[in-house]
């Protein structure tokens, strides 16, 4: 029995961003499951040039006159505190999907530029833009293996909070993941600094997203917390060092944990110092 057979089809819903992905590794009797593709951090030129082919192909389907230059790096791509993950198939090697993530480790993020953020969202926060897969089912598995490798930089760099901006439909994809809304319910609210186009405001609390996922039975939850994908490889993220930390969040104690959920149900707290 593979590895995709042997994994039981429990509770999935419609949602495209559950969907085919959920599929893999769902199962808690399945402890580790493979992808047809690889997830890895942007370190080279060459792999931010794949990541910015397949970045601005995904944008043309949506918004081609914003994306008409989307082939030429913006600097948030190489901004201290910030990184682009690249999946890339295995068969073919081709570039399949790209998200990139910005902290506020040293300035704050992009998205305020635009909104004030209210005083409930602070403290150390990330937010992932430029989320691009390929079109298609094999999209759907791409999107979640990046919202895990998101969550899992996150959980490893003792980040509080995720702050993302959606288009529609993705933002009920994230609200499928039990984001929640910052400002008013379903709002949508034009940036600035993404040419007015309205987007949906939403956040996400690192530090109780096992808990939550767990207790709501969502789709995703084994897939997420509960199975090592070694596929996907976060070896290449800078550590941020916040201040007021003692040690390396980047580095857990078993090497594994950096691809897997399994040792991070509960997230890492950094030391307190006075």
């Amino acid at each position: 029995m593979n590895e995709r057979n042997s994994a039981s089809n429990n509770g999935l819903t419609s949602l495209s961003l559950i969907g085919d992905a959920a599929e893999v590794g769902i199962s808690p009797s399945v402890q580790q499951a493979r992808l047809p593709f690889t997830v890895r951090v942007v370190a080279d030129d060459e792999a931010l040039a794949r990541a910015l082919a397949v970045r601005q192909k995904a944008y043309m389907r949506h918004v081609p006159d914003f994306a008409s230059t989307m082939h030429i790096p913006e600097k948030y791509d190489r901004e201290e505190g910030g990184l682009v993950l690249l999946a890339e198939a295995k068969l073919t090697g081709s570039p399949v999907g790209t998200m990139r993530i910005q902290t506020n480790r040293f300035r704050p993020l992009a998205i305020e530029q635009s909104i004030d953020l209210p005083s409930w969202l602070s403290g150390r926060m990330v937010g992932a833009t430029r989320l691009a897969v390929e079109a298609g089912g094999p999209g759907r598995m791409v999107k979640a293996a990046l919202f895990k490798a998101f969550y899992l930089y996150c959980v490893n760099q003792g980040i509080e909070w995720m702050v993302i901006a959606a288009r529609t439909p993705l933002d009920r994809q994230y609200a499928a993941l039990l984001f929640r809304d910052v400002f008013g319910v379903g709002e949508f609210i034009p940036l600035a600094h993404a040419a007015n186009i309205p987007h949906r405001i939403m956040a996400f609390e690192v530090g109780t997203a096992e808990r939550r996922w767990r207790e709501a039975g969502h789709p995703l939850h084994e897939f997420m917390v509960a199975t090592h994908h070694p596929d996907i490889d976060l070896s290449a993220a800078p550590s941020l060092a916040w201040p007021g930390t003692s040690v390396d969040l980047q580095i857990p104690a078993d090497p594994a944990d950096i691809n897997s959920g399994a040792g991070n149900a509960v997230r890492r707290q950094p030391a307190c110092t006075l």
